[in-house]
């Protein structure tokens, strides 16, 4: 297990998180105690079902003392603000730092896809990008966690062995080692650490 001791010294400019299966409670555990003062922007993309509207935004800005709205096409990522990719649509970070909505085909057989988040994240954030992978059960996010290895960003796996459904999380870990592997806890206060102006 990696520890806190090991978190690069880098200075992060926005975090984007991926779950499926379980991802809800996940990221409420993770997120409901963030100061109102934290800075960072959070890209959050859960998968969900094409056919209805995401109202993970409701559900959330009621428990969190930061912004909390669905991430809209042209949209310039704000700090303080937590982002959910909406349903229906491929969410990616522009070189502006612009969100854009695509209607591209399914990635693992999701749209949106949290390869598609992350790696496009990754070629706009470069090392200042951190990238959280939660619970889930499909393969989804692997790949956009190394493409932000490679870019010399911050990666981020839930322990498996805490996650609801561990298949997310250890796909990635099979296909590139993580710099980091945390419970929820551990992942929340790396969290405030990453934010610095939070502690």
């Amino acid at each position: 297990m990696s520890s806190m001791q090991h978190a690069p010294q880098q200075t992060i400019e926005a975090v984007v998180i991926g779950a499926s299966a379980g991802g809800v409670s996940a990221l409420l555990t993770l997120l409901s105690d963030l100061p109102a003062s934290f800075r960072l922007p959070i890209v959050a993309l859960l998968h969900l079902p094409d056919d209805r509207d995401s109202e993970l935004a409701d559900i959330f800005q009621h428990r969190l003392a930061i912004a909390v709205r669905e991430a809209a096409d042209k949209e310039i990522i704000a700090p303080a603000t937590l982002y959910f990719a909406g349903s229906g649509y491929h969410l990616s970070v522009e070189m502006d730092r612009s969100f854009s909505l695509s209607c591209e085909a399914p990635v693992h057989y999701s749209r949106p896809s949290i390869d598609v988040l992350m790696e496009s994240a990754a070629d706009a954030y470069g090392a200042g990008l951190a990238g959280i992978l939660l619970t889930g059960a499909n393969f989804d996010g692997a790949a956009g966690l190394a493409k932000i290895r490679q870019r010399g960003g911050l990666t981020v796996v839930q322990d498996p062995g805490e996650a609801q459904v561990p298949t997310m999380p250890e796909a990635a870990i099979r296909k590139r080692q993580p710099n980091l592997i945390l419970t929820l806890d551990g992942i929340r206060r790396l969290l405030l650490q990453l934010d610095g102006t939070s502690c």
